[in-house]
């Protein structure tokens, strides 16, 4: 991700950019965005330059109360890095405001055919902090081509997502606990820019934490695929193939590659039916694992870029 474009800079050693008002690499990782502009001094410019943040009005009014919960799970450089990890186990309450609004939300754009869609703006600050994944209805959202979850605190985010045809801009940024994507966001072809968080993501090029410990078969003989625990499988229930999408049979075969999608490299999830859909999978993003996999610390990574 340009941290410009997001409204921020980077004061690291080497980096062209010496001053700012907002350094988020430094540690600054605010819930809600505090101003609407941001004064940058290169060393190869001769004044101070004015870059917008694009998010100030990217999400509902702060308070009362938190909008979203605390995530140290993947650390935040080599020193503070873990060397396991798992699914965040949250389930989502469907009887909750925030969900019964969000709902009501996702209705409203299918039916207007909005090209942008900011349903954290609509929410209060407690309805967005019950918001931990994304409804199925998602799907009626064919002509959403900006889709903005700026602060969210969404720890999953479901395959139907990859319905959404029309996509075209994807902005989760500063939505800390979510560290992964399913596969199949691939789906969304038109999908051409991206802002994430990448350093709270697995198995990211900054200081490369663990990825989560998936089993390589479940059997159906053995478990109910539509009664899962979350922090085993990263869902409630797998009904589909990431990848022929049919349905799930006797056996579930989940790895983790990392590939492309917009303008960043995401840690996808892929559940599929068989092994032959594994074999499938294309290759991952240069630079990282280069094989589909089953996560856990045994994965070898590459070099982490930060130390």
């Amino acid at each position: 991700m340009d941290l410009r474009r997001a409204g921020f800079t980077a004061p690291r050693a080497g980096c062209p950019l010496a001053a700012c008002r907002r350094h988020r690499c430094a540690g600054n990782t605010p819930t809600q965005p505090l101003i609407d502009m941001v004064f940058v001094v290169a060393d190869n410019e001769h004044g101070p330059q004015l870059w917008p943040n694009r998010f100030a009005d990217a999400v509902g009014s702060p308070g009362p109360g938190l909008s979203r919960d605390q995530c140290r799970c993947v650390g935040y450089s080599g020193r503070t890095r873990t060397d396991e990890v798992q699914f965040h186990r949250d389930r989502q309450d469907t009887a909750s405001e925030g969900w019964q609004h969000l709902l009501a939300l996702v209705d409203e754009a299918a039916a207007d055919g909005r090209p942008v869609f900011k349903p954290l703006v609509g929410m209060s600050a407690v309805e967005r902090r019950q918001v931990v994944t994304l409804p199925p209805t998602i799907v009626k959202l064919t002509q959403v081509r900006h889709f903005v979850l700026y602060g969210s605190n969404l720890v999953r985010i479901p395959p139907e997502i990859g319905a959404m045809a029309g996509l075209e801009v994807f902005e989760p940024y500063t939505s800390h606990r979510l560290h992964w994507y399913p596969y199949e966001l691939t789906r969304c072809t038109k999908l051409r820019d991206s802002t994430v968080s990448t350093r709270v993501l697995f198995g990211n090029f900054k200081h490369r934490p663990p990825f989560p410990a998936l089993r390589p078969i479940t059997t159906a003989a053995d478990t109910d695929f539509d009664a899962l625990d979350p922090g085993v499988w990263g869902a409630d229930a797998v009904r589909t193939c990431s990848v022929c999408d049919r349905q799930i049979g006797d056996q579930l075969h989940q790895v983790w590659i990392s590939r492309a999608v917009g303008t960043d490299v995401l840690p996808l999830l892929v559940n599929a039916c068989s092994a032959a859909c594994v074999a499938a999978l294309p290759a991952s993003a240069p630079g990282y694992v280069p094989t589909p996999h089953t996560g856990g610390p045994a994965i070898t990574q590459p070099d982490a870029h930060y130390r």
